[in-house]
Parts: C-alpha cells; sequence; structure tokens
C-alpha cells in the first residue's frame, strides 16, 4: 500500500481514504482506483490524514471512525469546514456516533458490499451513473 501524492490525471475525482487497516485500506486502495479515481492515501492515522487534508483538497473522503484506537472526529470536522463530502466506515450504529462532526454524516455500515460504497461516494460527487 503506497501512499499516493501523485498528480491527479485530468478531471479525476480525489478521494481521501483514512482506513487503519491495512488490508481493507488495500482493497479500498483497489476499489476506488478502478472506478478511475484518484485514491488519496490511504492514511492510518488522525494525524495523518489532518496532515494531508492541510495539503490537498480531496473531493471526497472515506473515513473509518476508529483509526489506531483514536476517533475520525477531528478529520470530518477538517472535512466539514473545507465542504468536502465524506461517508464514514464503520460497525458503529448512528446511535454510537453522537459526536456533532459525526451528526447527519453518510455512515456504510462494516461490512459493506463494493457496489453500496461507490454508490454512495457517486452520489456524493454528483455522479451517481458511472460515465461510460
Amino acid at each position: 500500500m503506497a501512499d499516493k501524492l501523485e498528480a491527479p490525471s485530468e478531471g479525476s475525482p480525489r478521494i481521501l481514504v483514512a482506513e487503519d487497516d491495512f488490508l481493507v485500506a488495500m482493497d479500498l486502495e483497489d476499489l476506488l482506483g478502478n472506478q478511475g479515481w484518484t485514491v488519496v492515501g490511504p492514511l492510518p492515522t488522525v494525524e495523518a490524514a489532518l496532515e494531508r487534508i492541510a495539503e490537498t483538497s480531496p473531493d471526497a473522503a472515506v473515513l473509518d471512525v476508529d483509526m489506531a484506537g483514536e476517533r475520525s472526529m477531528p478529520v470530518a470536522a477538517a472535512l466539514k469546514a473545507r465542504g468536502v463530502p465524506f461517508v464514514l466506515v464503520t460497525g458503529y450504529t448512528a446511535v454510537q456516533l453522537p459526536e456533532a462532526e459525526f451528526a447527519g454524516a453518510v455512515r456504510v455500515g462494516k461490512p459493506y458490499s463494493d457496489g453500496e460504497l461507490v454508490g454512495v461516494i457517486r452520489t456524493m460527487l454528483g455522479c451517481p451513473t458511472r460515465p461510460q
């Protein structure tokens, strides 16, 4: 799993991935890359995600709620402040996520299907169907 900083291809949405589980992060990187999106990350810690957000402007983000034992609330807050839509991938229910940064956030439960996650991201990007 490489932490990618290269420039996106022209018109390719940049999707920030904050996920601490190596195998899940690799799967996300493949899934999103296969959609033609540029993956920013994967980033395994809250600190790394915040640093990357300060360096780049993603079009959307996929956030694991629990990253290396730390909640990703600061990442959600930073994205929200920049107007970047994000989806939470988590085993937590909405009731278990009372923090304001997570209020109203789109949540995809783990385990999720690839189609479900891709559909949510397409909707966030304003392209609900895959371009031909």
